[in-house]
């Protein structure tokens, strides 16, 4: 079992803590994203989402929302009849919102206050999930994948997106060196938390990612799983269907 990596003091809940973190840097967490991933996480959204393009899902659920960057885009590209966007960030949620109503969507996406690992909606309810770089914040992985395994309909689809760790020479040592090194200092100017994008490279290299990801899928049930790796390995989809 990995290491539990948690934003700040090892006592406390993590999942307290996290709500903390993304609380605190809100404000600036759209714009770091765009500029420390240099706009490819809006390409690595979009290819995440296609996974779902051939299901046409019409009730969505979009898990670790934050921002709903990822929502908007559901509702843009396979005009579902519903997105329900959780997240255990209020702050997060606040800037989605303002988001989504520029964009006149609110009678398609909801947002709401909540926790991936108690999922406040009935059994068999969706016709997909989607978690993007949301998994690794989970504070019991397998407990988050279980709730999201029970609330998905027969058949339906998991499509998460999360960070990896490149294996290619010499694109690993590049990527460990930013990661380590200058993504945190950038980021600790510019959100005034010095411990946020540390956390996000502590986290990411303790997260069990690719096929040992694809296993603990396969043992809370998900079937027909895959793992595709984006750009040289930085970053990885994961699809898994709930049995029919």
């Amino acid at each position: 079992m990995a290491e539990e990596i948690k934003p700040y003091e090892r006592e406390g809940s993590k999942k307290e803590q996290v709500s903390k973190m993304f609380n605190g840097i809100a404000p600036y967490y759209d714009f770091l994203n765009r500029l420390l991933s240099l706009g490819i996480d809006t390409i690595w959204r979009k290819k995440a989402i296609n996974q779902l393009r051939e299901d046409r899902p019409q009730q969505v659920l979009d898990v670790a929302t934050g921002t709903a960057d990822v929502a908007l885009e559901l509702a843009r590209r396979l005009k579902p009849q519903k997105v329900i966007g959780l997240d255990i960030s209020s702050q997060m949620l606040d800037i989605g919102r303002q988001k989504i109503a520029k964009r006149e969507l609110d009678d398609t996406i909801e947002l709401q206050l909540g926790d991936s690992e108690n999922l406040p909606f009935a059994n068999n309810t969706f016709d997909a999930i989607t978690v993007a770089f949301g998994v690794r914040n989970f504070e019991h992985l397998e407990k988050g994948l279980q709730e999201m395994y029970r609330v998905l309909k027969p058949g339906g689809k998991l499509v998460v997106l999360e960070f990896s760790k490149p294996r290619v020479f010499p694109f690993r040592q590049l990527y460990d060196f930013y990661f380590r090194n200058i993504l945190p200092a950038v980021g600790r100017l510019t959100s005034k938390d010095p411990r946020a994008y540390s956390y996000l490279y502590e986290s990411v290299q303790a997260f069990p990612d690719r096929e040992v990801f694809t296993s603990i899928l396969s043992k809370n049930g998900y079937k027909s799983n895959q793992c595709i790796p984006l750009t040289l390995g930085i970053c990885s989809i994961y699809t898994g269907q709930k049995q029919r």
